[in-house]
């Protein structure tokens, strides 16, 4: 076999985009190009690794064992050069971090003195909804996830960070009404973790209201639309202000945990492991020196 590495990230792009055309844009290629190399790459095989069906093209199951062993490859390659810089006195690459809408009031603070420590890191950090950080942890896209509820289709190992408390909340002017419940979307931890708490209550169920992150759910109880279960991490400042008030109820807050998780037996990158390093060793001097407050709460 006599296939090159640019064959092989080609054919990874191809297998992650599910089209040549798409791979040739996020490459910068012409799609000639993508297909020519792909013709080669698929010459060095005697099974086919790609198939058209109608017009859409599909990887075969062959296809994808390849894929896999690619990315072993290019992981190795990683090492290499991560391990060459390690070797010379420099700690460089990226530190790929995916992290649920609320955790972006956690992670920060468990990032700076790292970052502050080691210059040659770069930060990629994805804050978005539950659903896709879960997606791009599983496709091996970051080194790490922050989540509050674990993944139950995907084997992970963690380290806990801190307490995640959610309280019932409402506007000062209309806590103690009967009023909408406002609720993430599907997927979210938070709605899991909400609509769980309501199936106990014997109530009668409210009208609800679905929004798609915490900051818009945060401004609709703010403006009176209805109560709703929220992290204390992210309300800190609108309780203190009397935006919003705490609504008791027995069996509140519901506590989860805010956790780093990654793949289980995931090959990491020397920045990876250092990371993982430092938050073991100074997470509990982060909590007191960041999270007293939400400590003593």
């Amino acid at each position: 076999m006599n296939y090159t590495i640019n064959q092989l990230r080609i054919f990874l792009k191809i297998v992650e985009t599910m089209s040549v055309t798409k791979a040739a844009e996020e490459l910068f290629m012409t799609q000639p190009a993508v297909s020519i190399q792909l013709k080669n790459f698929q010459d060095q095989f005697d099974i086919p690794l790609t198939e058209i069906v109608g017009r859409q093209l599909y990887v075969t199951e062959f296809g994808h064992e390849v894929a896999k062993i690619a990315k072993r490859i290019f992981m190795e390659f990683d090492e290499l050069k991560y391990k060459t810089r390690e070797y010379g006195g420099v700690m460089k690459g990226n530190l790929r971090i995916a992290s649920a809408s609320t955790g972006k009031y956690v992670i920060p603070y468990f990032l700076s003195d790292f970052l502050a420590n080691y210059s040659g890191v770069d930060l990629i950090l994805d804050v978005t909804n539950r659903a896709k950080v879960v997606e791009d942890l599983k496709n091996n896209k970051m080194d790490f996830a922050v989540v509050s509820v674990l993944p139950n289709d995907v084997e992970v190992e963690e380290e806990i960070l801190m307490e995640n408390k959610l309280f019932l909340v409402g506007n000062p002017d209309n806590y103690k009404r009967k009023e909408a419940l406002i609720f993430r979307e599907d997927g979210s931890a938070t709605r899991q973790e909400m609509e769980s708490f309501f199936k106990q209550k014997s109530t009668q169920q409210r009208k609800r209201i679905e929004l798609t992150s915490n900051e818009a759910v945060k401004q609709a109880v703010v403006a009176g639309l209805g109560h709703s279960l929220l992290p204390l991490i992210g309300i800190k400042n609108e309780l203190l202000d009397g935006e919003l008030k705490i609504i008791e109820r027995k069996n509140l807050p519901v506590k989860t945990d805010w956790r780093l998780i990654w793949l289980k037996n995931k090959k990491m990158s020397p920045v990876a492991k250092a990371y993982l390093e430092f938050i073991k060793a100074e997470k509990n001097r982060i909590m007191e020196k960041h999270f007293q407050w939400y400590q003593d709460f």
